[in-house]
């Protein structure tokens, strides 16, 4: 931490948000006025690159400082275990700490909340303090019990039945106003306490389903009716539906008019901030934690691939530390995790004798002139051993055993048999450099693209003679075998409706709410 360091931060994930449906990365349409306006004095990065294509396991890693594989936080385990938090470390140091979200993910009960001295989830059905202390114990044995599950089904049922209609475009309406109110209040608490503090928001409204404000349908989709179009990504996924090119354009608009409305509420808390007084001490992070598909590659949503709409993420900076401007340097989400506690000046240490923090690393920090200068790192990481110029990102996918049993139950009431030797059935690995990426995948071909000439990833060159390619790949092999091995080999056992009934039922609730199931 300099002298001249920002006493607070400010952290925003804008959930499922595209880089390229933002002004600072050049969309014609104006979504973001009120980011293009921070872009002007922050440092705009065009090569951050998300350890995950979802929720749960980036989160984690911005919380750890660990890649997916090392926090272990998937679909087949949803929980966080073991492992230091950020805020854990930052509230230890004497930071006032919040998160604030309407992520169905982000809540005691995941772990991802812990240490923060204030947490609400804003969630429809079951609210922040229902997943928090007493309360998440009892579910979690409610669902551990299998005498009880039967009640634990009961709830689940009475709450999906109530979501699916607060999330459809009749019942719903987004949460962030609220998560900018609380946040605001947060941060007049901490300052009358006289504390630093640090603010996590998580921002959710450009995730499906799509059901905007009417001031910005009306501007970004006029005419779209959000209940007539394809909400459901597994229905286009299975091939049990069809999306021609003027419903894409609906759903784009839609997708175009829930970004506004983000851009919208930040102005308003920046605005706020300003007015205030607050603004020149408070460092700001935006982000996504990943993007969307919409129809390239044949998918939608953000299952099934790594390609860089999904895991080349907007990142956007504001700190004295950092000069302006728009950088094309490879920067990892799991590296804003060190850029934090070095702004606190903080370090991490186990909050439990039994568990892992990642101490701080300045060559993982965006304030350092060491930032991403691996070679002689005592006590290296994977991405370090098998990268060390720091050029290169890595991103890990376990096999998606939800999105999976979903997207079978759609074909097979299409009459669909999905071919299990697909990308659908498959765990992925990349390697991803400024030029090029390698993508490993266990049971299709693997896949490679000159990113520098074939930014779309339209042509596959993983059998080519590219030393680009030559080299990526090499680095992802050093990866591997860092974290355990190649997933080379498809992964053991049938995705069965046991394989899905024997995840706790709160998680299945919780996969629900976003889409992930029925």
């Amino acid at each position: 931490m300099t002298s001249g360091s920002p006493s607070n931060v400010l952290f925003v994930v804008m959930d499922t948000v595209r880089k390229d449906r933002l002004g600072p990365y050049g969309y014609e349409r104006d979504t973001t006025p009120g980011l293009d306006a921070f872009a002007e004095e922050a440092t705009v990065f065009e090569n951050a690159v998300a350890p995950a294509p979802w929720t749960l396991p980036v989160h984690a890693s911005m919380f750890t400082g660990m890649y997916p594989s090392q926090h272990g936080a998937d679909q087949e385990n949803p929980y966080l275990q073991g492992a230091t938090t950020l805020a854990q470390s930052l509230s230890a140091d004497g930071t006032r700490t919040a998160c604030y979200s309407s992520n169905a993910w982000i809540t005691p009960y995941t772990h991802l909340t812990d240490g923060f001295d204030d947490q609400d989830n804003f969630f429809e059905v079951m609210p922040g303090d229902l997943l928090s202390g007493p309360l998440a114990r009892m579910w979690q044995v409610l669902n551990d019990n299998p005498r009880l599950r039967q009640l634990a089904d009961m709830i689940v049922s009475a709450g999906n039945t109530a979501h699916e209609y607060l999330s459809s475009g009749e019942g719903a309406d987004s949460k962030t106003p609220r998560v900018i109110d609380r946040t605001k209040s947060f941060i007049e608490d901490a300052e009358a306490d006289g504390e630093e503090w640090f603010s996590f928001i998580n921002l959710m409204d450009a995730h499906l389903p799509y059901h905007p404000p009417e001031e910005f349908r009306e501007e970004f989709a006029p005419g779209v009716d959000s209940t007539e179009v394809c909400q459901n990504s597994k229905e286009f996924n299975s091939g049990a539906r069809d999306i021609d090119d003027d419903e894409w354009d609906a759903i784009k608009g839609l997708y175009d008019a829930e970004i506004a409305h983000i851009d919208s509420q930040l102005t308003d808390l920046f605005d706020w901030l300003k007015a205030t007084d607050r603004w020149e001490d408070t460092a700001v992070v935006i982000c996504a934690d990943h993007g969307e598909l919409h129809g390239e590659h044949g998918l939608y949503g953000h299952e099934f691939g790594l390609y860089d709409p999904l895991v080349n993420v907007p990142l956007m900076v504001k700190h004295p530390d950092i000069e302006g401007g728009r950088r094309e340097d490879t920067v990892e989400l799991i590296d804003l995790y060190h850029t934090v506690l070095d702004t606190f000046g903080a370090d991490a240490t186990p909050a439990e004798p039994d568990e892992e923090a990642v101490a701080f690393d300045n060559t993982r920090s965006l304030l350092s002139d060491g930032y991403r200068r691996f070679d002689g790192v005592d006590d290296a990481d994977a991405g370090q051993t098998a990268a060390p110029d720091g050029e290169t990102g890595f991103v890990e996918y376990s096999r998606p055993v939800v999105e999976l049993k979903q997207l079978e139950e759609k074909a097979a009431d299409s009459g669909i048999e999905l071919d299990e030797d697909s990308r659908f059935y498959a765990r992925m690995r990349a390697a991803r450099r400024t030029d090029a990426k390698y993508v490993r995948i266990d049971r299709i071909e693997d896949e490679a693209y000159r990113l520098d000439e074939d930014p779309a990833e339209t042509e596959n060159v993983a059998d080519g003679d590219d030393e680009s390619i030559d080299g990526t790949e090499a680095e992802l092999a050093v990866f591997e075998r860092e974290v355990g091995g190649a997933w080379t080999g498809a992964a053991d056992g049938d995705v069965t409706d046991d394989a899905v009934e024997d995840m706790d039922e709160e998680i299945q609730e919780r996969l629900q709410d976003l889409g992930y199931m029925e």
